[in-house]
């Protein structure tokens, strides 16, 4: 028999909530310009603006620790229901700590003959201690509330596409019509009389 597979869901947990989605009646544009320009009211520098993804990232440092969040939102159409656009988000934070690593150089001095020094260094690099997705319902809430300030008043609805003829059961097939004879004229029923000859 096979090893089974480890148990993930205490780890992930497929619900109905919206915490990740809203729907919006805007056109999936204007959903994710609105997206753009609330990460940017809220110091989120945005690294990809297009028509349907947005993503952004934002910097925060406590103490030693040093953390990040990075945010995405996508905006796709709507498959089913009133609203034409739904907007999925996403944030996820990684957080470093301050590590310090000790290096050492060895030194000659050619008066002393061959002799080495050694002399200590440190140098300080940031080092990834953790990544969670944000689960926080109020957190996504707050950004959506954000968005909706930036939508326009005015709706892009899509172009209708234009109605296509529906092709006939049984085709008819076309042949070229008669051009009109030209008019005959008119002769009187006893026909043409010969001239007489004057008396």
């Amino acid at each position: 028999m096979g090893r089974s597979l480890p148990e993930r869901s205490a780890f992930e947990a497929f619900d109905s909530s919206s915490t990740y989605s809203r729907s919006f009646d805007h056109s999936p544009a204007q959903a994710c310009e609105a997206a753009r320009r609330a990460l940017l009211s809220q110091g989120f520098v945005v690294g990809r603006a297009e028509a349907d993804i947005v993503e952004a990232r934002k910097y925060f440092q406590h103490d030693e620790s040093h953390e990040q969040v990075e945010f995405r939102a996508v905006c796709m159409p709507q498959t089913r229901g009133e609203h034409q656009t739904v907007v999925f988000v996403n944030a996820v934070q990684d957080r470093y700590v301050l590590r310090k690593s000790n290096t050492s150089a060895s030194l000659g001095v050619s008066a002393l003959g061959s002799v080495s020094l050694p002399i200590g260094s440190s140098e300080d690099s940031l080092v990834k201690v953790a990544s969670e997705t944000l689960q926080d319902p109020e957190f996504y809430k707050r950004f959506y509330s954000v968005l909706e300030r930036f939508l326009p008043e005015e709706i892009e609805r899509p172009s209708k596409p234009a109605a296509r003829a529906r092709p006939a059961l049984f085709p008819i097939q076309q042949y070229p019509q008669p051009s009109a004879a030209e008019p005959v004229p008119e002769q009187s029923a006893a026909g043409t009389l010969p001239e007489q000859a004057d008396p």
